[in-house]
């Protein structure tokens, strides 16, 4: 079988660049955008500005992220919270802290009754995080 992918995409209201920019800093990675204007005019979002991002793909870092800017962005009904788990304890606690700077610490990194460590956040972008750091 082959390797299947999972990549949150996540929408924004047009600071998408700035979102994925700011990303890019915590997480590593190199970040591709591709603008309205680099797109026939029939395949751009209704409302969108050429300056807007039509597909963002951060890779290459801890994460995988995806992301554009759509007019319909506080309109989605789901809700969604990203989670990043992993043992590297220095790596996720610098995640955390840079994830938290403008944005609300809903739980600060604590220990969990499951035995990790585990906190919330939501950052200045309005995207909720869990992180868990669990002891191999």
């Amino acid at each position: 079988m082959n390797k299947v992918e999972l990549a949150p995409y996540i929408f924004f209201k047009g600071n998408c660049r700035e979102a994925m920019e700011f990303y890019q800093s915590v997480f590593g990675g190199e970040l591709r955008l591709q603008t309205m204007s680099q797109v026939p005019e029939n395949a751009r979002i209704a409302g969108s500005k050429p300056e807007h991002i039509m597909h963002a793909r951060l890779d290459g870092g801890l994460v995988i992220l995806m992301a554009s800017d759509s007019q319909n962005a506080s309109a989605h009904s789901a809700k969604v919270e990203l989670s990043l788990s992993g043992s590297d304890e220095t790596s996720l606690r610098d995640v955390f802290n840079k994830l938290s700077k403008g944005g609300v610490i809903k739980m600060a990194l604590s220990k969990a009754p499951w035995g990790s460590l585990f906190g919330q956040l939501t950052d200045k972008y309005g995207v909720e995080w869990m992180l868990n750091i669990y002891h191999s």
